[in-house]
Order: structure tokens, then C-alpha cells, then sequence
């Protein structure tokens, strides 16, 4: 992996089709100028029609490595305060994200670390290489009373570069020395690889799975979240860890009216096969940068609806594109978005996924006599 320059482009508002550089096997499209820098860099439209005068393949699908940058933050335990959450501390092991998800929520994150929402997220990875040692430091903290944590939150612990780096699976080491209650969010069938550690979680009821199906189609996902596993993947690790005896959520997240939305039944029917106990939603979330990058998405691979799609958008958010208030961000106002969650509703009765998991075990809560001396803590970052 390498760090390779990447090229800025204008919001689809100021550019055409024709001036886009394809990226294969990346969800973004553009890179748009960072909300909190004064200057920003594009690529002018016409200086790209020239280039393909004198190069018909100028144009062609070209690759970006993904880049590895070291994070050096000396806390790994998140405080969540958001009322529409329902968890209060996460742990983040990486910032962005491989998957490319075109729509994820936490794009705007890079930005605050002098990066773009959309290519640099997906490409220009920072990774927390002592997240095992820093967490471990953390639980052993006489104030720490061993509170559920979830693993995401702005990435995705298993995406593809953790089957390289492992910090997840030495953060998993770390919860169960503790016997620290977890749950895991993730649309990776990498997550099987920990089976070993999950299943020892799963015997003493420290550990919960959600894991993210957005579609069946092989097609939309494949544009959508370029790097993550397929539907059929997905279902299968939903499968492999109901087996397990992990309490497992399905999360068909996000809804995207026109795009998605018809799929929720056949979703929530085909994660209630696989053994998945509940299951959640959210609507389609876009937030600052997102709106371009997105739009942009939408308009090169689905242009034929695009209009149509972003109007039903715009129902479900009083004729915005976003509308960030608290409960109201995950499931919009309106006819439209009523209708998503009644139907919503209606399935996940039907196939008996509209319970709540069962609660962790908080009681076995331990700092491990082994490591009563803090020096030993540093075993984990190794």
C-alpha cells in the first residue's frame, strides 16, 4: 500500500459527466473541498476534455492504492452523548474507511483531519497500531465499571486492512482478559475470522452482532459499498453467528427511498432465515459533503432516476436533502418516510425480528490479576 496523490474535483452542481475521472473499485467519485479549508484545488473541465482528445483512455477506470497513516491519539474509548443512539461508548480502531460506502454517515470525519470526505475517506486510511495497549489501560481504570462498548461508530472494524493489521482482533484479546461486555457493527465477513474470540464472548454472554444488509442485489452493491462483502457474504456471517449463539441484529441501513426501500421485506425475511433474533433501520443520512458526493454517485451510475430518487429524498426531509435533529436524522417526516417505517415495522413482526436483544452480562467485569501490574499492559500492543 502506498500513498498516492489524488486528484480534487468540483461538486456535481459545476461539472458534467464528461469531466469525471472514473476510480475503480472506489465508492466516491469526487473529492470535494474540505468545509473547513479556505483553499481547495479542482480539476478544470476543460483541461480533462483535452487530455481525452489526445488520450481516448484518459478516461478509462483507473486505481487509487489505499494508504495507511498513523493515528496517534492517546484515547481509543469514545463517549457517545447523542439521545438517539442508544450506547455511550464506542471504539473506533481506524478512521475511514475501505468499504467506500457511498453513503456513510461518517465521511465528514476526515475533514476535521485536514482531508475530503470522499475519495481521501475511502483511500487515505489512519490506523490506531497501539489501540489494544490504549484500551487495555482504559478498563483497567478503577472508574471504569465495565459499560457495554460498541466496536464502529465512524468506521468499520473489519474492513479489509484489518486482515493485515489485526488491532481488531488484539482489541477482542483485550475485551475478553477483561470479560468486557461488546457489541460489533460491521457488513464484513472478515468478522469470522475472530470466531475463536467471539465464541469464547458469546459462552459468557459478553458479546452482540449487528451486521449491515442493504441490499440483495449483487448489482447495487457492488456501486454502492465497492469493497464489502456481498449480500449472500452477509447473510451467511448473520448465519454463522446466530449458530454461534451471538445475539445478532440485522441493520438494513440505509433506507434509500427509490432506491432501496422496495427491498425491506425480502431483507428482513431472508436475515430472519439466516437466524437474525431483531433488526433496525435508518434513513439515509447526509450530512455536509455527503450531499454532493452522493448526488454526484446517484447522477453517474442511476441516471435515469436520479431525479426521481433525490426528490423522494426530499419528502422524507421537509424539502431538504438532510436535517440533522436528533431522532429525526434516522427517520426523516413525512408521508413517505411513515410509509418506510410502518412497512418496516409491519415485516420485522412478521418475521419476528421486532424484539430487543438480550442484555450483556456486565457482572463478570475483571481486570485480569495478570496485568495488576500496569507495565504487562503493554502486552497487548504488541
Amino acid at each position: 500500500m502506498q500513498n498516492v496523490p489524488l486528484p480534487q474535483f468540483r461538486p456535481l452542481a459545476d461539472i458534467g459527466p464528461a469531466s469525471q475521472l472514473p476510480l475503480r473499485g472506489r465508492g466516491s467519485g469526487v473529492n470535494p473541498p474540505n468545509r473547513f479549508e479556505k483553499l481547495g484545488f479542482t480539476v478544470d473541465g476543460e483541461f480533462i476534455d483535452g487530455q481525452t482528445q489526445e488520450d481516448p483512455d484518459f478516461l478509462k477506470p483507473r486505481s487509487v492504492a489505499t494508504a495507511i497513516l498513523e493515528d496517534t491519539s492517546r484515547t481509543i474509548l469514545n463517549h457517545v452523548d447523542s439521545p438517539d443512539l442508544g450506547f455511550a461508548w464506542t471504539v473506533n480502531p481506524y478512521r475511514g474507511c475501505e468499504h467506500g460506502c457511498i453513503y456513510c454517515y461518517a465521511r465528514p470525519g476526515h475533514e476535521y483531519l485536514g482531508m475530503s470526505s470522499g475519495i481521501d475517506f475511502e483511500t487515505k486510511i489512519m490506523a490506531k497500531h497501539d489501540a489494544p495497549e490504549l484500551l487495555a489501560k482504559a478498563l483497567a481504570k478503577s472508574s471504569w465499571q465495565g459499560e457495554p462498548i460498541v466496536f464502529a461508530g465512524v468506521t468499520d472494524v473489519y474492513q479489509p486492512i484489518e486482515a493485515e493489521l489485526g488491532i481488531t482482533r488484539k482489541c477482542l484479546e483485550v475485551c475478553l482478559a477483561f470479560r468486557q461486555p461488546i457489541s460489533i457493527i460491521t457488513k464484513n465477513k472478515l468478522i469470522l475470522r475472530d470466531i475463536d474470540i467471539i465464541g469464547e464472548m458469546a459462552k459468557l454472554n459478553l458479546v452482540h452482532a449487528a451486521v449491515s444488509l442493504t441490499t440483495l442485489s449483487n448489482k447495487l452493491a457492488s456501486v454502492m459499498e465497492p469493497r464489502a462483502s456481498s449480500p449472500r457474504s452477509r447473510l451467511d456471517t448473520i448465519r454463522a453467528l446466530a449458530k454461534l449463539g451471538v445475539p445478532t441484529t440485522v441493520m438494513t441501513a440505509p433506507i434509500i427511498p427509490g432506491l432501496n426501500d422496495h427491498e425491506i421485506p425480502a431483507l428482513l425475511r431472508e436475515a430472519s432465515h439466516a437466524g437474525a433474533t431483531c433488526a433496525g433501520y435508518v434513513l439515509l443520512r447526509m450530512p455536509h459533503q455527503i450531499k454532493a458526493i452522493f448526488l454526484d454517485w446517484l447522477q453517474r451510475n442511476f441516471p435515469q432516476r436520479a431525479a426521481k430518487v433525490e426528490a423522494l429524498i426530499r419528502d422524507t426531509r421537509e424539502g431538504e436533502l438532510y436535517r440533522a435533529a436528533f431522532h429525526e436524522r434516522g427517520r426523516g417526516t413525512g408521508p413517505i418516510a411513515d410509509q418506510i417505517g410502518a412497512t418496516f415495522r409491519m415485516f420485522a413482526r412478521k418475521y419476528k425480528l421486532a424484539n430487543r436483544l438480550p442484555p450483556h452480562e456486565r457482572g463478570l467485569f475483571r481486570v485480569p490479576s495478570e496485568l495488576a501490574d500496569r507495565g504487562q499492559l503493554s502486552l497487548f500492543g504488541q
